[in-house]
């Protein structure tokens, strides 16, 4: 993992992810470690986000290292017309590790390749997020005390939902059974359909989650996302095609818990923050101590 890149989350083995996990604990235990000490981390956030960029500038510093970059790409040479491409061989000149957050599929990857140091995909456009898809494991492994044979339940925009289909690939080494609740425009796309087909893994479509919501470990609900949608007048068929409400869990499991990558809109009412079984607030926290762990990891200093 040294001096390796974190572009999907393919990119790290099942062995990877649980050495990820092993080291996330220790962080949580003792978050405030001198180990990036005289180390520079770029972020370079080229679409809007509140809990990625500042989870790993908050892991950043804990650790003792410096952050530079920059939370709106309006304020950089890109509107000069500054490629990705020159952006990118400018920025490595100045830090140890790239962090970055692209609207474009595959502008992550393409990145890497360009760039001398390290980089970590923090989402781009619909395709992937690995460092969510650590913490989120760190947070089902926490609650649940294994990542085997659990009952995922994926609710709301599976179409263009990077966290969960990154989600799925992990958990996917985990003998995991799967439930995808969306409407039709924003189904599971076929291609991870197909992915767990090859490798004999149940799943199962639904509409509602209503009548079977008591079967699950986990409910990972997500927003539709409005940047998505070309056409408003289609978001606005679908924006509130699920809204989890306190009530509704009555009758699931004591060990059921609630993740939410977050931002949220309407999909959680408020009246279920205070249920036992709401967890997206303290995953968010999970986000610093995993983020810590993944950084270190690749500057070979843990």
């Amino acid at each position: 993992m040294v001096g390796k890149s974190l572009i999907s989350i393919n990119d790290y083995s099942k062995e990877e992810y649980l050495r990820i996990l092993d080291l996330t604990a220790e962080f949580e235990k003792k978050p405030s470690q001198n180990l990036l000490h005289g180390y520079v981390v770029a972020t370079l956030f080229f679409e809007p986000s509140t809990r990625t960029r500042l989870s790993f500038e908050s892991a950043v510093n804990r650790l003792g290292g410096k952050i530079l970059g920059f939370a709106d790409a309006n304020v950089t040479s890109v509107t000069k017309g500054e490629t990705l491409h020159d952006t990118i061989k400018m920025v490595q000149n100045y830090c140890d590790l790239i962090v970055i957050r692209h609207p474009l599929e595959g502008s992550a990857r393409y990145a890497s390749e360009v760039a001398s140091v390290p980089v970590i995909n923090a989402g781009d456009g619909a395709n992937q997020h690995p460092t969510q898809t650590l913490l989120d494991m760190y947070s089902i492994k926490k609650t649940q005390n294994t990542l085997d044979d659990l009952n995922i339940f994926f609710v709301g925009d599976l179409k263009y939902g990077r966290t969960v289909h990154s989600l799925l690939m992990a958990m996917s080494k985990f003998r995991t059974t799967f439930n995808f609740i969306s409407p039709d425009e924003l189904k599971m796309p076929n291609e991870y359909k197909l992915y767990l087909d090859s490798l004999g893994l149940k799943y199962y479509e639904h509409k509602d989650f209503t009548d079977i919501i008591s079967h699950a470990d986990i409910i990972y609900m997500t927003r539709v996302q409005k940047e998505r949608f070309s056409d408003p007048i289609e978001y606005e068929k679908v924006k509130n095609a699920y809204i989890l409400r306190n009530n509704m869990l009555e009758n699931t499991k004591d060990t059921v818990k609630i993740l939410h990558p977050l931002p949220r809109v309407n999909e959680i009412n408020e009246d279920v923050d205070e249920n036992k079984k709401a967890y997206y607030f303290i995953q968010a926290l999970n986000g610093v101590y995993t983020r810590m762990a993944i950084i270190t990891s690749i500057l070979g200093l843990k």
